[in-house]
């Protein structure tokens, strides 16, 4: 495993895939917590609420897990910004105000 790790492009998923994961969990938290439209109810109700809990975790983690390594590998090809042309040092410029 820590060979695996050891490659560039994985290791970027990885980082990626753990950020999605963590979103997932904030994500499934947060609905949890606010209840919306009675979500929560509805889960603790069930007598299935354990495999509808765990189907939205899995739903989220695959959502916001792919979302993340997407965005990695699309921003792999983006060329840097060339430096702004004309370079040098700032040069502080007074400048008056005038009232109308």
């Amino acid at each position: 495993m820590n060979k695996l790790l050891r490659l560039p492009l994985l290791r970027l998923l990885a980082i990626n895939l753990a950020i999605g994961v963590t979103a997932a969990v904030v994500m499934i938290g947060g609905l949890m917590w606010l209840n919306p439209a009675h979500l929560r109810d509805l889960i603790l109700a069930d007598r299935g609420g354990a495999a509808a809990f765990g189907l939205l975790l899995f739903g989220l983690i695959v959502t916001f897990g792919s979302v993340a390594m997407g965005t990695a590998i699309m921003a792999l090809g983006r060329k840097p910004k060339p430096p702004a042309p004309g370079g040098g040092k700032p040069v502080a410029v007074l400048v008056r105000a005038t009232a109308r």
